[in-house]
């Protein structure tokens, strides 16, 4: 991710929340916006294309505002980052605002790696244990891996437990190795 990319988030983030304005509704509205941008190589093309002045982009920007409806604050990220030219890294900037937002609501993102397909209960039980070892409130995203051989891998950010029983296999290879 470049490094703009998180300066945008957080400016914006501060934006919402010091205008108190509905996350919810600024998160659809964005999704209603990306669903366009995705929707349209025309649209892309034209916003990346250096040979059309930003503010004939921006124009166009709030023809499509008016069937959109966004907030003004939404509006103005999406004027900002055509201006800077830094339109085309829209979804970065989406995805790093949205995991801004979760870090000041106190939530972290996990990723939960077993070798096996858990069931509800067993998913609900280790959402428990990871948010008790996070100390926050935990989404996870789970995937399936049938190398780690049993038990899970989990990564919280940068840190990664593994609790995998080739994890502990290779760390008891290790310890006979050194000792």
């Amino acid at each position: 991710m470049a490094s703009f990319v998180s300066r945008y988030a957080r400016a914006f983030a501060d934006v919402v929340a010091s205008a108190k304005l509905d996350t919810a509704a600024i998160d659809r509205q964005l999704n209603d916006f990306l669903a366009t941008w995705d929707g349209s190589a025309e649209l892309r093309d034209l916003f990346s294309n250096p040979a059309v002045p930003a503010h004939q982009k921006v124009a166009i920007l709030d023809k499509m505002n008016a069937k959109l409806g966004l907030q003004r604050e939404l509006r103005n990220l999406l004027a900002v980052l055509i201006n800077n030219d830094r339109i085309a890294q829209i979804h970065e900037v989406a995805d790093a605002y949205r995991a801004e937002l979760q870090q000041r609501q106190g939530i972290r993102q996990a990723e939960i790696v077993t070798a096996r397909e858990l069931n509800e209960n067993e998913r609900g039980s280790l959402l428990a244990g990871v948010g008790k070892l996070a100390g926050a409130e935990v989404r996870a995203t789970f995937k399936l891996d049938e190398n780690i051989l049993g038990g899970t891998v989990v990564r919280i950010g940068s840190t990664v437990y593994d609790g995998s029983l080739r994890g502990r296999l290779e760390r008891l290879r290790e310890a006979l190795i050194a000792g």
